[in-house]
């Protein structure tokens, strides 16, 4: 039988406050929910259920609600609302509780540690988030010191921290995960509670009170085409591997057929897991090909922007790329530019370039952007704008602002690996602007798909 030390010993936990024993007082363990917005297939919450279970205690799952985000607007709330709504139904049926605080953004760590002084946690449990410092950490775990805090990364399939540096590209990482996949792609499990939580406490009405309703950002609306949570996210997951995931390999790169799975969303919020997909890809009745192309981009490539993010702490900024890449954009930063745009432009698609205001419209109506053409997008920002860290900055601007699947891992390194060659190689032959930076055109991008129809398809 497993132990709490054992428990605390797995690859996917971090101990965050070097604290082994579990505080003898305690009454429950509190798992602190964020990134893994679901109540199944979640590593963060099983193992919260595994230690209350040999503790002989129920789990209480904590969801700050801020009440405003820097950057997320009103698109983004409502969906993540959504899926919470269908998640506390979830949970409190598996007899879990689940409470819901309005929380300001400088707040919400002392709420939190209220919280834990009010029902006396034997342990915290917490989700990884690859953007999150040490120093975040600390300050945190300090505000509420009576209890373990251990951190679980629940959104990656091998656990970020095993790859212990930043990876310089797809072709280093890949054998560091395909090593240990045998080892970490297994099913999850949902195990039963052996402890209700009994409480009369009621948690937050979800979606969305009133209150915080008026408090919200409202510039964006909320997006076309996606519905919110872990059910639509299967749904959405099933459709895929019946209708496009035959084919997905060649079919992928053709944005006028949305051949793609469209489950960035869903992933983004934790409302469905990288283990549930995998596996369904996996066991799914398609040719091999085709399965080891979408597993590569789920599992190789997505991980390796969440080893980004986890590593480099200028993921944000124009500061994260290769000296290379800083060398090439320093050395044409004086290059002519024939069209310039402000971000204003950009954000409502008044550009001379139909197949970018296309791609554009599809990210302000949808919330959502065909891969091969967020390359597209990002590289013409940088080819239209007066330099190199305005490019990097805007593009953050923007895909943080429309995406549904923004402030995302992979979304900070599509724009490093755009604007900044990360992830990439040296590229030539050297251009006016780009240097050594992978370029592309409207003419070549065009011939690779129906651009024609995608262009008419988001038009306005």
């Amino acid at each position: 039988m497993t132990s709490l030390h054992q428990l605390a010993e797995d690859s996917r936990v971090i101990v965050r406050n070097g604290q082994a024993a579990v505080d003898p007082d305690g009454r429950c363990v509190v798992y602190r929910m964020r990134r893994s917005q679901r109540a199944l297939d979640n590593p963060a919450l099983e193992t919260a259920i595994a230690a209350a279970n040999m503790l002989e205690q129920p789990v209480v799952v904590f969801f700050g609600l801020l009440e405003r985000h820097p950057t997320a607007k009103l698109r983004h709330y409502a969906f993540m609302l959504e899926g919470l709504a269908e998640t506390e139904q979830v949970i409190l049926g598996r007899k879990i509780g689940f409470m819901v605080r309005i929380c300001s953004g400088a707040n919400s760590d002392r709420q939190f540690a209220r919280f834990c002084r009010e029902l006396r946690p034997s342990l915290v449990i917490c989700d990884e988030d690859p953007g999150r410092r040490d120093w975040k950490w600390k300050r945190e775990t300090a505000l509420y010191p009576a209890a373990p805090v251990w951190s679980v990364d629940a959104d990656v399939i091998v656990p970020s921290r095993l790859l212990e540096k930043e990876q310089f590209g797809a072709r280093t990482i890949r054998p560091r995960i395909r090593g240990r996949l045998p080892q970490f792609l297994k099913p999850v499990g949902n195990r039963p509670v052996r402890v209700p939580w009994k409480s009369e406490r009621r948690s937050r009405s979800l979606p969305v009170a009133p209150e915080l309703a008026r408090r919200l950002d409202r510039s964006v609306g909320p997006a076309t085409g996606f519905r919110a949570g872990t059910g639509a996210a299967l749904t959405a997951l099933r459709r895929f591997i019946r209708d496009h995931l035959p084919g997905y390999a060649t079919n992928r790169s053709h944005p006028e057929i949305d051949a793609t799975s469209q489950l960035s969303p869903y992933l983004h919020f934790g409302q469905i897991g990288p283990h549930s997909v995998a596996l369904a890809i996996k066991d799914a009745v398609a040719p091999a090909g085709d399965r080891a192309a979408f597993l590569e981009e789920l599992i190789v490539r997505r991980e390796l922007a969440v080893n980004f993010v986890r590593y480099n702490g200028h993921f944000r900024s124009i500061a994260s790329i290769e000296p290379w890449a800083q060398r090439t954009l320093e050395e044409h930063a004086h290059d002519k530019r024939l069209h310039l745009y402000v971000e204003r432009q950009l954000a409502n698609a008044e550009t001379h370039d139909p197949l970018w205001n296309a791609a554009q419209r599809q990210m302000v109506t949808s919330g959502w952007m065909h891969g091969c053409l967020r390359m597209y997008w990002a590289k013409k920002i940088l080819e239209w704008s007066s330099s190199a860290d305005e490019a990097y900055d805007v593009c953050v601007r923007l895909n943080d602002r429309y995406e549904l699947d923004g402030r995302d891992p992979n979304g900070y390194a599509g724009i490093a690996w755009a604007i900044g060659g990360k992830h990439d190689r040296v590229w030539g032959p050297e251009r006016p602007i780009y240097g050594k930076i992978r370029y592309m055109s409207f003419a070549s991008t065009s011939r690779k798909f129906n651009s024609r129809a995608y262009i008419e398809k988001w038009s306005g």
